[in-house]
Formats: structure tokens, C-alpha cells, sequence
């Protein structure tokens, strides 16, 4: 009873910190609930495989879909913010994928679009983009 009348304090440094701006750890969960389900392990095979952060690293470089530092020139970025009814839009059928997220993207790329050196799977997280 009495410690139900304590104050609540905040102490500096206690809570926990959300992953660096434009890391691998902060747009992993947004490439699992969108981009995985259909370009993850069970994709077809002309479409770029991210199952893995290994495989989304050889995404990267001058010319290819990701071209780190330049958002705009990354055709990885630019088909998250077409238009619903533009074709190649990603994820297809409209889209679920927020502004916010669409940013988290941008700064990845920005940063670099950084993997790390070991290979990380990347698991589909929630419904099917596009089926809710």
C-alpha cells in the first residue's frame, strides 16, 4: 500500500534507448512487416531476394537498387513512395506502408544502408502487406 503512494521517478539513463537512426536495427522491423513476406525465402525468383541482411547488402552499390547515401537514386526507396495507384508501387495493392516507415528507409540509405558482417535472417512480422 504504501509503496503505491511513492512517487514515480525518472532516472536519466534508464530507459532504453530505440535503435540509431539510420541502422540495420532500425529498419529491420519495417522490412520484416513489409518487404519480407513476398521477397523473404518464399519469393519468386525474378523478384530481389531480402531474406537475409547478407542478401540485402548485395542490393547496395552505384546502379543497383540501393545506392547507399542516395536515397532518391535508390529504386528501393523510390517504389515506397508512389502513389497507391502507380504501378511498382511497394509493397503492391495500395499502400500499408507509413510515412514514418518510408523515412526510417530514406535514412538507412542516407547512413549508408549498413548490414551487418554477419548474416541476419529477416522474418516476416504480422498479415501479408496489402491483404488487410
Amino acid at each position: 500500500m504504501l509503496l503505491g503512494m511513492l512517487p514515480l521517478w525518472v532516472v536519466p539513463g534508464c530507459v532504453t534507448p530505440g535503435p540509431k537512426v539510420g541502422s540495420f536495427e532500425a529498419v529491420e522491423p519495417v522490412l520484416e512487416r513489409n518487404c519480407v513476406h513476398c521477397h523473404g525465402k518464399n519469393r519468386l525468383k525474378f523478384m530481389p531476394a531480402i531474406g537475409t541482411s547478407a542478401e540485402l547488402g548485395k542490393l547496395r552499390g552505384d546502379a543497383k537498387l540501393i545506392v547507399p547515401g542516395k536515397p532518391e537514386a535508390s529504386r528501393f526507396y523510390q517504389v515506397t513512395i508512389l502513389g497507391d495507384d502507380m504501378p511498382g508501387a511497394m509493397p503492391p495493392s495500395g499502400h500499408a506502408i507509413s510515412k514514418r516507415e518510408t523515412e526510417t528507409i530514406r535514412q538507412w540509405i542516407l547512413a549508408g544502408a549498413p548490414v551487418p558482417e554477419v548474416a541476419v535472417p529477416l522474418v516476416p512480422i504480422g498479415n501479408v502487406p496489402r491483404s488487410r
